[in-house]
């Protein structure tokens, strides 16, 4: 059987497409998905966007949510 670092080493090699496929497998080892948290983020995503295209909420610029958390953290 192959050390962890051989099996390392040989993932590294992969092309980047393989290599998400092998980091995929694994995280979902970990972490099983479930389909009913699933349900429940696209519930919110749906809700999200229809909320922005309607312009009840405004969208916020990702340097500005950075900025905002850099300054909170003091990063």
């Amino acid at each position: 059987m192959p050390s962890t670092a051989e099996i390392i080493h040989e993932a590294e090699s992969l092309p980047v497409e393989e290599r998400t496929v092998v980091i995929d497998s694994l995280l979902r080892s970990l972490n099983p998905p479930d389909p009913e948290i699933d349900r429940k983020w696209a519930a919110v995503a749906k809700r999200r966007l229809e909320e922005l295209r309607s312009g009840r909420v405004k969208p916020v610029p990702g340097e500005e949510v950075f900025a905002r958390i850099r300054q909170r953290f003091a990063l």
